[in-house]
């Protein structure tokens, strides 16, 4: 029970394994199965929890990094051979969930209330055909631009926990 490893590899699998999947596929299989309002629903419910997990995991894969079964605590992490290797790629995963969670979603959600408003005032939904008012134009972009940067910052997250397993595969015997 105190050898860090199997919370280690565990950590590790389920933050991976819960990326791939909001990234590649229980986002993309939502937003083709459900309609618009349902799907935002969906994935306002699920990115806390998301966030969290990315924030989280990997606090708990640094803290269970180890060599022979002895956790390298702070200081073993703060070490040459450790800090560009372990720290750095769940620091990233880290910073980037917390990026998401605290400064990238509430803008999205604000956004998003801000186009619910301008669909009453406009008679139309912000993903209805075009022509828009030039507010709803401008609600899009908004939209679009915070939506394209929230991405680029998961797949950030993403490349570095990749990185770490890479790194990790080789500590393997």
């Amino acid at each position: 029970m105190t050898d860090p490893r199997p919370y280690h590899i565990l950590s590790y699998g389920t933050l991976l394994g819960s990326q791939i999947f909001q990234s590649f596929v229980g986002g993309i299989v939502a937003f083709r199965a459900l309609p618009r309002p349902q799907f935002a629903t969906l994935q306002t419910a699920i990115f806390p929890v998301y966030f969290s997990m990315q924030t989280a995991l990997p606090v708990v894969v640094a803290l269970t990094a180890s060599r022979g079964g002895q956790a390298l605590g702070i200081s073993g992490l703060l070490g040459p051979e450790d800090r560009f290797s372990t720290l750095l790629p769940m620091a990233t995963v880290a910073i980037t969930g917390l990026i998401n969670m605290f400064v990238l979603r509430p803008l999205t959600v604000n956004t998003m209330r801000e186009r619910k408003q301008q669909e009453t005032r406009d008679g139309k939904k912000s993903y209805d055909a075009p022509p828009h008012s030039k507010e709803m134009v401008a609600l899009n972009k908004k939209f679009g631009r915070i939506h394209g940067l929230s991405s680029l910052v998961n797949m950030v997250s993403l490349i570095a926990t990749i990185w770490y397993g890479a790194v990790l595969s080789k500590r393997l015997e």
